[in-house]
């Protein structure tokens, strides 16, 4: 490093560069990642089931020379695709690096500095800290003791000028499923714009008949977040789309999305993974069988879990101060959970459901933890 010469200006090394919320806020904190393959990582909601087989085809037909060029601009074979897959137009689809970017899109397009943005709580994580960025207001609106929504959700939004509305759906962290048609009313009654995030939605079971697209068709300020990264085993890729009326796509696709946003082996195995939709949907029955099991065992240790309609459960713990000693415990052991440290969550573990082996892994060791 060359020395300050004689004369040369200098300046305060504690001087800060970031916008003064900027400096102010928290970030977001993702969930432990950990460098050994031998932890059993039940903790950020992975699949623990490989992608299907047409997506490593995919990736092995990627030849080297195929990335001297830009890739797509527009992701338009992905779009086309999905477009197919659900039954709506490519120009209905947005394309997205995961599921993040699209909420981070959402912000930026239809929530401005000052204005509000509503979310229930609790809920991701990332919706708070995505406001604060923009520099919005944010209206947190707690669920009621069953965690569902309160009845007059929309009517607080309004009377708060809300311009954007974020809802997962089946919700984190608890997996409880909120009825299409009831985000649809909701959305009906609103006068900004209603995300819902169904990052989880592949897990649902069947016999729910859960599909809220139909409804992009009647309701211009609907936008509906899907991703690969659960359901598709691709968490490693970073891909996700949106789905919504021309009118909210449009400024998305064509004013705030990032040039080429998705890269060229991203787009091919995402693709790839969406015409695989049959032998993806294998293992998403497995993970509601692997659920089904998981919530049994873990309610016989005295650990109670929310019905849940995602790839997780939400594990009661009695009394609710052992819950960090068990995360931590189950951690020395090599073996992943979630545990928040906030209201309503700090009584509660959160599990991602396993592979089978996995799961009686981590009832052995609870059975471990837990005896007296």
């Amino acid at each position: 490093m060359l020395a300050a010469q004689p004369g040369m200006p200098t300046r305060e090394k504690s001087m800060s560069f970031e916008r003064s919320n900027i400096h102010a806020m928290r970030g977001y904190v993702p969930g432990e990642q950990p460098e050994s393959a031998s932890v059993i990582k039940l903790n950020t909601n992975e699949n623990p089931y490989p992608a299907p087989d047409p997506v490593a085809q995919a990736l092995a037909s990627i030849r080297i020379e195929d990335l001297r060029r830009y890739p797509p601009p527009s992701a338009l074979e992905f779009r086309r695709i999905a477009a197919r897959l659900h039954g709506v137009g490519p120009h209905n689809i947005v394309p997205t690096n995961g599921g993040d970017e699209l909420l981070r899109l959402a912000v930026t397009t239809f929530a401005g500095e000052g204005d509000t943005i509503g979310i229930a709580t609790p809920s991701y994580s990332l919706y708070p800290v995505l406001a604060e960025i923009q520099g919005s207001r944010l209206l947190s609106i707690p669920l009621q003791d069953d965690w569902s929504l309160p009845a007059d959700f929309a009517a607080r939004l309004n009377r708060a000028g809300a311009r954007l509305a974020m809802l997962v759906n089946p919700h984190a962290p608890t997996g409880r499923l909120m009825a299409a048609a009831q985000l649809a009313e909701i959305a009906t009654r609103f006068n900004g714009v209603l995300l819902v995030d169904e990052a989880y939605v592949d897990f649902i079971d069947p016999e729910e008949q859960y599909n809220l697209v139909p409804f992009i068709n009647t309701l211009d300020n609907l936008l509906i977040l899907r991703t690969l990264s659960k359901g598709y085993s691709l968490a490693g890729l970073r891909f996700g789309y949106g789905i919504g009326s021309a009118s909210l796509v449009e400024p998305l696709m064509g004013k705030t999305r990032d040039s080429y946003n998705t890269d060229l082996i991203a787009q091919k195995l995402a693709t790839a993974a969406l015409t695989a939709a049959p032998e993806a949907a294998r293992s998403w029955q497995q993970v509601r069988t692997d659920r089904s099991e998981l919530a049994l065992a873990l309610a016989a240790l005295g650990l109670p879990c929310l019905p849940s309609q995602s790839n997780f459960l939400l594990a009661q713990v009695d009394p609710p101060q052992v819950a960090a000693d068990i995360y931590l415990a189950l951690k020395q052991a090599g073996i992943l959970v979630r545990h928040f440290d906030q209201d309503r969550l700090r009584d509660k573990l959160r599990i991602t459901v396993g592979t089978p082996q996995q799961n009686q892994q981590l009832i052995r060791q609870l059975r471990s933890i837990m005896a007296p």
